[in-house]
C-alpha cells in the first residue's frame, strides 16, 4: 500500500457526531490548550519582592526645631493661603520601608489634634513624616 492511499478507505467518510454526548463549543475546546498556571500568584509575589522601598531617615533635633518653627510660621500665614512644598515619608503597607514624596500645594488646615496638614487638594500629610518644608514665606 502506498503512502498516498494509506487512508483512502476512510478519508471521505462523514465526520462522526455522537448521539450521547453534546458537541463541545469552540471556546471549551480552546480552553484545553490554555497555559496552566500551577503557581497561581507566584508572579505577583516575585514582583512584590523585587519592588524597592526606602528606609525612613531619622532627623536630628536641630532639624526638628527648624521644622517646628516653620510650622508655626505656616500657622500664622494660613489666611494668606501660602503655597508650600513638603517632602515627607509614606510608609509602605506591604513591607518594611516606604517612599519619600515631594508635593506642593496650598495649605487648607493644620490639624494639631490628628497631627496632620491638609492641603486644598485633599492630601493629608502626617506631621511626624515631614522631613522638609519650603516656600516663599520662610
Amino acid at each position: 500500500m502506498e503512502d498516498n492511499n494509506k487512508y483512502a478507505d476512510i478519508i471521505n467518510l462523514p465526520h462522526h457526531v455522537s448521539k450521547r454526548h453534546p458537541q463541545m463549543s469552540l471556546y471549551a475546546r480552546s480552553a484545553q490548550f490554555a497555559p496552566f498556571a500551577a503557581l497561581t500568584g507566584y508572579g505577583d509575589a516575585v514582583h512584590e519582592t523585587a519592588r524597592v522601598t526606602s528606609d525612613r531617615k531619622e532627623i536630628d533635633e536641630e532639624i526638628k526645631k527648624v521644622l517646628d518653627r516653620k510650622l508655626q510660621i505656616l500657622q500664622e500665614q494660613l489666611p494668606n493661603k501660602p503655597k508650600i512644598t513638603f517632602t515627607y515619608f509614606i510608609p509602605d503597607l506591604k513591607k518594611d520601608g516606604g517612599a519619600y514624596e515631594t508635593i506642593s500645594g496650598i495649605v487648607k488646615k493644620i490639624d494639631e489634634y490628628n497631627q496632620k496638614i491638609i492641603l486644598e487638594n485633599g492630601t493629608d500629610i502626617k506631621m511626624l513624616e515631614i522631613i522638609d518644608i519650603t516656600g516663599d514665606i520662610f
